[in-house]
């Protein structure tokens, strides 16, 4: 199954996304993540619909069986994880103060690149640890 990946930030009045299969192309919506991401594939649908009748190109992906991958800049990744992760916690898996981390989620900063490592290593380290987590019954 081809991936088509979403470029997603986050704004003051939620998510928004891009895709570089389709240029020009962005949508921008709801603050809950399970709304918008229906949004975004409504207007997917759309995009196609409006460029197969009118004869346009689009790319052949969007043929087949595609799965649509959201890529996370840190602002918008933060804001995903928050009703999960508290600050706290994310400083506990990435080390980074969570004042800090509070700046990134809310836009008033960006981090460096190094810094936007460490908070995917530290996602990607709990996710491993959790993976190997079993509950006895």
């Amino acid at each position: 199954m081809e991936q088509v990946v979403m470029k997603t930030s986050h704004t003051e009045s939620g998510y928004c996304c891009s895709c570089d299969l389709l240029p020009g192309w962005t949508v921008s919506g709801s603050k809950d993540f399970k709304k918008f991401k229906a949004y975004v594939q409504e207007s997917i649908d759309f995009y196609l619909e409006c460029a197969k009748k009118d004869g346009d190109e689009y790319p052949a992906v969007f043929d087949g069986a595609y799965e649509v991958s959201y890529h996370f800049d840190a602002c918008a990744l933060l804001n995903y994880y928050q009703g999960i992760l508290s600050f706290s916690g994310l400083q506990a898996i990435t080390g980074i103060n969570q004042k800090q981390l509070a700046h990134y989620a809310a836009g008033r900063s960006k981090p460096r690149p190094q810094q936007v490592k460490k908070i995917e290593d530290g996602l990607h380290a709990l996710a491993n640890e959790l993976r190997t987590v079993s509950v006895l019954i």
